[in-house]
């Protein structure tokens, strides 16, 4: 394995070493490249390596890692594959229809949004502004497309698929259509979160179904659960919030005033479970399109200054329950991580 752990290579230099490897070790050995992208560079780089001899690219989905990131999977597959004229019969066994919805899982589960111009999987990838492109487009595809949605996975049209009276047996065939295979219990609870949502939001779409669908196979044991949520907040006045929380079947109602509403809301949690958590991080972005979208929050909270913080997620068309449902995910996630700690720690014990 050679890496570029600072991202400091260029094409050529990666291309040089490749080569000089290959030669070296001829048959003996697969080598493999780990480049990085502090300079931009990262797929360029992996792509020069594999035109020199590298059989093997340490890569990730949406190009995620450290600093500025790794090379994108997505980009390298989808190179490879477009462009066969210069890299031959060099391919990867990577279904790249499961690419798109690979991409919105990881963005779901890390709260981390491609941008919206980023190479294949960006929002934009496939937005076509400009009246000249449009035009082109309307006479010729390929014209300005060089790789199809479909390709990717991606229904371009996102059209509605399911509605309110959407049975579950409609609900779990289009959840196999977008790759999901759920137990009964994950199911369940999956199409429960869907008729809520149904209910309230005239349009669903494929990204709401899969940012449900995540977030319940995600979710962590429920030891406090979201019953409900009043919030009072005006220009003049001290921004409050009252949280009503279920803890082993009894209701715990509580309020509190913050310096602003998401504030409130956290103080009140904190307040009710007896532990004091610090934001890090606070993340909403919009599932789909339309004003009843729903909001994804992610918030990422420290609970103890000597353990790791802790990451949680909400969904709700209503941003400020989302915000606390993610608070209170981050908060179930500690307890369940401590509780085993806990567990661990009094097994060794009795084992010595």
């Amino acid at each position: 394995n050679l890496p570029d752990t600072v991202g400091f290579r260029l094409p050529h230099e990666i291309g040089e070493m490749i080569k000089v490897m290959s030669e070296y070790t001829k048959d003996r050995a697969i080598i493999s490249v780990h480049n990085h992208n502090d300079l931009g560079l990262g797929v360029a780089n992996s792509l020069e390596a594999v035109m020199n001899g590298a059989r093997q690219i340490e890569c990730t989905i949406n190009g995620l890692g450290e600093r500025a990131g790794n090379a994108a999977l997505e980009e390298i597959v989808m190179a490879l594959k477009t462009r066969k004229d210069v890299f031959g019969n060099l391919q990867t066994n990577i279904n790249t229809k499961e690419i798109y919805p690979t991409s919105r899982l990881i963005a779901n589960i890390t709260g981390i949004e491609p941008q919206p111009n980023k190479a294949i999987v960006g929002k934009n990838a496939f937005a076509h502004e400009s009246g000249i492109h449009q035009d082109g487009m309307l006479k010729n595809r390929e014209t300005y497309e060089i790789i199809t949605p479909a390709d990717i996975g991606l229904d371009i049209d996102d059209t509605l698929v399911l509605g309110k009276h959407s049975g579950r047996a409609a609900f779990k065939d289009k959840l196999a259509k977008l790759g999901f295979d759920l137990d009964n219990e994950a199911l369940n609870s999956s199409f429960e979160r869907f008729k809520i949502l149904a209910d309230k939001k005239k349009d669903i779409y494929d990204d709401d179904l899969r940012a449900i669908v995540t977030n319940e196979m995600t979710k962590a044991t429920q030891i406090y659960e979201l019953v409900s949520l009043q919030l009072m907040d005006c220009s003049s006045g001290v921004p409050s919030a009252a949280v009503s929380i279920k803890k082993d079947n009894q209701e715990i109602i509580d309020a509190s005033i913050g310096e602003g509403t998401i504030d409130a809301i956290f103080k009140t949690i904190d307040r009710i479970s007896g532990y004091e958590g610090r934001l890090m991080d606070y993340k909403v972005t919009s599932v789909s399109k339309g004003k009843d979208a729903l909001a994804n929050v992610t918030v990422k909270v420290e609970f103890n200054d000597n353990e790791p913080a802790i990451i949680g997620h909400g969904l709700n068309i209503d941003t400020m329950l989302a915000s606390a449902r993610a608070y209170i995910s981050a908060l179930n996630s500690y307890l369940s991580m401590e509780g085993m700690l806990k567990l661990r720690h009094s097994s060794s014990t009795q084992t010595v």
